[in-house]
């Protein structure tokens, strides 16, 4: 099997670290089968879409929609050079899979709406699979409501016409989306355990997606939340891509 590829942004060790081993666990990958690369650090290197599986690209502390005055130079890099990337595996329909961040890269690549009407706060929602996510190979032994951690201050208000909406919840309507046949964007983030958004809260309580004072609130209510079932989607997409 060819190794998979995991698009970093996070510019905190710790935050980028606990998101690469979650990706190892629930992807069912050994490290030499993962490799990351972070884009916060330094420029994209020219890569070879055939020495991959697949893509991952991780959630980021960037928000796509903000106005470009208002977006760092570091932002800006990151930004173009995964449209540049998005052009090739779009027109080649390679295997992808972006959790958050990945509405606001592939979403607005393809002409989606992205901006801030849907932002949700930090911890679990219900996840209501479409008709068409209860056929999609991806989703394949989950079931059509699930429980799943979100945390993000923009989200698709409209997809483009030719994406296929493939979960939905009560405050965001696109949850999960499909581009062609191997594109995939969730809003929620499958990597995330109880633990894993606890050490989130903990990096990120000063970053603007919930007060700071409410931290120690927000840990106490990540613990008491069963989420199991969306870390299959990333066993699923290794299963089908690798």
């Amino acid at each position: 099997m060819k190794p998979f590829l995991l698009l970093a942004s996070r510019a905190e060790d710790a935050a980028a670290d606990d998101e690469y081993r979650a990706y190892l666990r629930y992807c069912g990958l050994e490290p030499d089968q993962l490799r990351r690369i972070r884009l916060e650090a330094a420029p994209l290197p020219e890569l070879e879409l055939e020495d991959y599986s697949g893509i991952i690209v991780g959630g980021s502390p960037y928000t796509s929609s903000d106005p470009p005055e208002q977006k760092s130079a570091s932002q800006v890099r990151v930004e173009d050079e995964l449209a540049g990337l998005l052009d090739r595996i779009v027109a080649a329909d390679f295997p992808f899979f972006g959790a958050c961040y990945g509405v606001g890269t592939l979403g607005r690549h393809q002409g989606a709406v992205v901006d801030r009407t849907y932002g949700e706060d930090v911890g679990g929602v219900e996840i209501r699979l479409t008709p068409d996510g209860e056929r999609d190979p991806l989703l394949r032994g989950l079931p059509s409501r699930f429980t799943a951690f979100v945390g993000h201050k923009e989200a698709c208000t409209v997809l483009p016409s030719h994406a296929v909406l493939l979960g939905t919840s009560d405050k965001c309507p696109v949850q999960m989306f499909r581009i062609r046949k191997n594109l995939y964007a969730t809003q929620f983030h499958p990597e995330l355990d109880a633990d894993g958004l606890a050490t989130r809260i903990d990096i990120y309580r000063h970053a603007g997606y919930f007060p700071p004072g409410s931290a120690e609130e927000l840990l106490a209510s990540a613990r008491q939340q069963t989420v199991t079932q969306p870390m299959k989607l990333l066993r699923n997409f290794v299963e089908v891509y690798g």
